[in-house]
């Protein structure tokens, strides 16, 4: 598969997309990235199954570039608790290698794309319905917070995911401050992605018909175009955020949410 103008041109507007919603919206581009890069390698011939894992791969490996612009301008802000970064790290990274090198390669991209489909969904409820957990307790202590970081290492490799939306509603309801929540998720990102796009590599070498340009699952032309022009966005949506109303943006991007959601279960069921 050649990477022609028009793939370029594809792959650089997702990127304005996926870079400028993350600043807007404080969220990670996976959710977006996810279906569109499913479509666009879907129409240049590579398999149904094959191309649902690369998009969830490369989507994830995009999070390694994103996550550092995001966490630097946090830390400048002194938002980001990295006492709580150290205890979740372990467990990510251990959650994200199951899920990386083991259950995302022995499962087929169908079930993948319907998991992935029922968690945009409920993401989607969560933000249409700006939906907090109510704080009613303190984070657990070491080994608990292992095992949530576990958690969201795991769904993250599932889906391609940075793990926001399950990382930021656990560290509410555990008292941790809204912003301070949101900026220790975007530092987890970068853990997160690196144990997943590590795992993603080595379970694909055995991978079959893998398009010119991937390096296992992920596709490297994609991952390239997509990080370099979302890093340049996400200022512009974070200045866009100050101006615009973002509670009505965030159940505008519900409804599309839910449309991709739709579109990775039609591909799941076919």
């Amino acid at each position: 598969m050649s990477l022609e103008p028009l793939l370029i041109a594809e792959l650089a507007l997702l990127g304005l997309g996926t870079g400028f919603l993350a600043g807007l919206l404080g969220i990670g581009g996976g959710m977006l990235m996810v279906p569109f890069i499913t479509f666009i390698l879907s129409n240049r011939g590579v398999a149904g199954d094959l191309a649902v894992k690369m998009a969830i791969a490369t989507s994830m490996a995009t999070i390694i570039f994103t996550s550092i612009s995001s966490v630097r301008a946090h830390h400048k802000r002194g938002a980001v608790r990295w006492d709580i970064v150290k205890r979740l790290a372990p467990g990510i990274v251990t959650g994200a290698a199951v899920a990386s090198l083991g259950v995302f390669a022995l499962l087929k991209g169908a079930w993948l794309a319907l998991f992935f489909a029922a968690f945009v969904g409920f993401s989607a409820t969560q933000m249409l319905l700006d939906k907090k957990p109510t704080a009613t307790r303190t984070l657990p202590g070491t080994a608990g917070q292992f095992g949530a970081g576990g958690v969201i290492g795991f769904l993250s490799g599932l889906v391609g995911a940075g793990g926001g939306f399950v990382s930021v509603p656990f560290m509410t309801w555990c008292n941790v401050p809204i912003h301070n929540a949101v900026a220790t998720s975007a530092a987890l990102g970068f853990p997160i992605a690196l144990a997943n796009a590590v795992g993603y590599v080595i379970s694909g070498q055995s991978a079959q018909n893998l398009p010119d340009g991937a390096i296992g699952y992920i596709y490297l032309p994609a991952l390239v175009v997509i990080a370099s022009v979302s890093v340049l966005m996400a200022p512009v949506g974070v200045k866009a955020a100050h101006a615009l109303p973002v509670k009505l943006l965030k159940r505008v991007f519900a409804c599309i949410l839910y449309m991709l959601a739709a579109y990775m279960l039609w591909r799941g069921l076919r």
